[in-house]
Formats: C-alpha cells, sequence, structure tokens
C-alpha cells in the first residue's frame, strides 16, 4: 500500500514538474540551449533563423521579420538558415543558398516564398528554379554554375546539421547568440517572438 502511494506521489511530482517548466517556458517565451552554442562573430549579437519555404507559418512571419531586421542595431548579425529535414525541404534550401551564392537574395526572397505559398509552384527541380531565377534577372548559365557549385554543395551537407546542433524540430525558429531559442509555440505568437528576440539581444548586448 505504502509503496502505491509511493509511486502516485513521484507520478504527482513529475507532471507537476513538467507542467511547471511548461509554464515557465510559456511565461518567458524562448528557452536556453544547453549547452550554448558558439557564434560566428563573438563582437556581435548573432540571429539565426530557421525557415521552410512551404512553411505557411514562417510566410506569414516573414513580413514581421522584415521590418524588425530594418531596424536592427549595429551590433546585431542576423543569418537566415534554410532548415532541410527532407527531400523537399533540401531542393527549396538549395533555392535560398544558389540566391545566397548568386547575390541575388534581397531579389528573390520573398518572391520564393511568394511562389510557392501563393502561386503553388513547386520549385523542387533544377530546371523549375533555373526558369525562376533567370525571370529574376540570373542567367541561365549562371544559375546553373553557383546551384552546383562547390560552396553551394558544401553548404547543403551542414544544412541538416544545423537543425540538430540547435534542436530545431519545426519552423519558423529563431536562435539568440547560440544561448536562447524561440518559437510560435514558446512565445505564443510571431508578435512575441519578435518582443522575445528584442528583449534578449538586449540582455545580451548589456553583458558586452
Amino acid at each position: 500500500m505504502l509503496k502505491k502511494i509511493a509511486q502516485t506521489g513521484l507520478l504527482v511530482l513529475l507532471f507537476s514538474s513538467s507542467f511547471l517548466l511548461k509554464a515557465e517556458l510559456a511565461a518567458v517565451g524562448y528557452e536556453t540551449l544547453a549547452p550554448a552554442q558558439p557564434t560566428q562573430n563573438p563582437d556581435k549579437i548573432e540571429i539565426i533563423e530557421f525557415f521552410w519555404y512551404g512553411c505557411p507559418h514562417c510566410y506569414s512571419f516573414e513580413p514581421l521579420l522584415e521590418e524588425w531586421v530594418k531596424k536592427l542595431p549595429k551590433n546585431v548579425e542576423f543569418i537566415r538558415q534554410p532548415a532541410a529535414f527532407n527531400e523537399l525541404w533540401s531542393k527549396h534550401a538549395k533555392a535560398y543558398y544558389t540566391a545566397e551564392a548568386l547575390g541575388v537574395v534581397d531579389k528573390v526572397h520573398a518572391d520564393l516564398f511568394d511562389a510557392v505559398q501563393n502561386k503553388k509552384e513547386s520549385l523542387d527541380t533544377e530546371e523549375a528554379l533555373a526558369k525562376f531565377f533567370v525571370a529574376h534577372g540570373v542567367t541561365e548559365t549562371q544559375f546553373h554554375e553557383a546551384y552546383n557549385s562547390f560552396v553551394v554543395d558544401a553548404k547543403m551537407r551542414q544544412s541538416p546539421l544545423m537543425a540538430t546542433r540547435y534542436g530545431i524540430t519545426g519552423v519558423p525558429a529563431v536562435i539568440i547568440n547560440g544561448k536562447y531559442k524561440t518559437n510560435g509555440p514558446l512565445a505564443g505568437s510571431h508578435e512575441k517572438m519578435i518582443e522575445v528576440m528584442n528583449l534578449l539581444i538586449k540582455q545580451e548586448s548589456s553583458k558586452k
């Protein structure tokens, strides 16, 4: 009898602890990464956004994020990181890395979202992406050279490892200075994600 009471008490304690942890995370809007990950530039506050062009939540978050990026202080470095959880996600990640290699991210990023989300274009083959990039002022030769380049291939190999490194299981998700992670479920809304990011940037800036 005492053993059963003890077991029941333990289950209640574990459940209560789990509930309190979830409530605490919801209250602050982020979780702390353990261990913290090194950033590319220790002189900057590094913000990494994990996204996928096929994700409607990422598409909804993008306008807020774009406005936020325009107002970033000089000590903050913003990095987009396409997630590559499966073959389709990887095709879209390669589209982003190709745009990056060509220096046309600002030209094509929003239109890639629009093409996938609104126009329902799959953009999952080299040929389809070539047409898309040519329509944005890139020559077909330039596209194919970048798409099949060593630089893009290296980033594609690294992409799945990045998600594992930061414990990313869904998008959009944002990593703040290698120490904290926020996303929709943790923050409660995309607007709250921005608030959390600003709060943690301020906190990290005060430490430097």
